[in-house]
């Protein structure tokens, strides 16, 4: 199979093959992965009127392989970087949000040239593991970020009012706040109320919930002056958004009900203030029906790029 990242027609290859040389060059030649860092382009940055679309790939390091009812749809890593590669092939597509291990792969695929890239920090909280609220930050730190010239690191920030776990969580997360803020880089956060029902950690979706986390979450660190929010969309948007001045970026989440109506509920929550654009992943890489570059085109359709007037 040849695939070429400048193309938005790419299709899933089924060669076992495909991606052997990722494999050679890990065993061989490791510090290609540091050399392909440095010499990729860089995007030129997030502006204010151009909302941006970053495809997000951090699930499988935290055991998380479940798409829809799948229980092992992202467990395939050739398969993965295929439809990574069909995505971010598309030049409406801004970025990535990655843990290091797809990370490096896309970076010696030359798959993120321009592109912005966000690194995933903590990935400790497995999914099913016994003290999942005690959130690790097992991934990307600040410093690896700002040695592979990214953009800035996302962390998972789910807030449990009944585990005692939640407080170390909040607090790595605000050391890691004040640590990319130190090298000028963006704290992604995406924070959640959550509770545990029969045992598994459920987010509590409702809107006060959401207000309440996101109000917990904008006061971590010794300061926000980096910090965006990436949110799930969820009723009364409005009110969501009116909690918040902070560049905030919208999640997708395991797709429910129909890709129409999944969309629809985006386009309605891009058109809000302060909503900076697209933080997406299962829903477009794992579509309903398997055409992830279409799913991709219809999703970039719905972002607002308009210019603004400086005061």
């Amino acid at each position: 199979m040849s695939l070429n990242p400048g193309s938005a027609t790419l299709t899933v290859d089924d060669d076992p093959r495909r991606y052997e040389h990722l494999s050679r060059i890990r065993l061989e030649d490791p510090e290609a992965v540091a050399r392909a860092a440095k010499a990729r382009r860089r995007h030129p940055g997030p502006k204010a009127g151009r909302q941006n679309f970053i495809v997000a790939a951090d699930h499988p390091a935290r055991g998380a392989l479940a798409v829809g009812s799948d229980p092992v749809a992202m467990a395939d890593r050739r398969q993965l970087l295929d439809r990574l590669r069909i995505a971010l092939a598309n030049p409406d597509v801004d970025g990535v949000l990655a843990s290091p291990d797809i990370m490096d792969d896309l970076l010696l695929l030359g798959a993120l040239e321009g592109k912005l890239v966000f690194g995933s920090m903590n990935r400790g909280g497995l999914t099913g593991l016994v003290n999942e609220f005690d959130d690790r930050f097992t991934g990307h730190t600040a410093a690896a970020l700002e040695a592979l010239g990214a953009d800035g690191g996302k962390m998972l920030t789910r807030i449990c009012l009944e585990d005692p776990d939640t407080v170390v969580t909040l607090e790595a997360t605000a050391k890691a706040i004040d640590s990319l803020a130190e090298r000028k880089l963006i704290a992604m956060v995406e924070p959640f109320l959550s509770v545990r029902v029969n045992g598994k950690v459920r987010n509590d979706l409702s809107t006060d919930a959401v207000i309440k986390s996101i109000a917990i979450a904008e006061g971590l660190g010794s300061t926000s002056a980096y910090t965006w929010m990436k949110l799930p969309v969820v009723a009364e948007m409005e009110r969501v958004m009116a909690a918040t001045t902070m560049p905030t970026v919208l999640l997708g989440g395991d797709p429910e009900g129909t890709q129409e109506e999944v969309f629809a509920t985006w386009q309605a929550a891009l058109a809000l203030p302060g909503v900076q654009g697209l933080t997406v992943g299962r829903t477009l890489l794992y579509p309903q029906d398997g055409d992830v570059a279409g799913a991709v085109a219809a999703a970039a359709s719905l972002l607002h790029h308009t210019t603004e007037v400086s005061e």
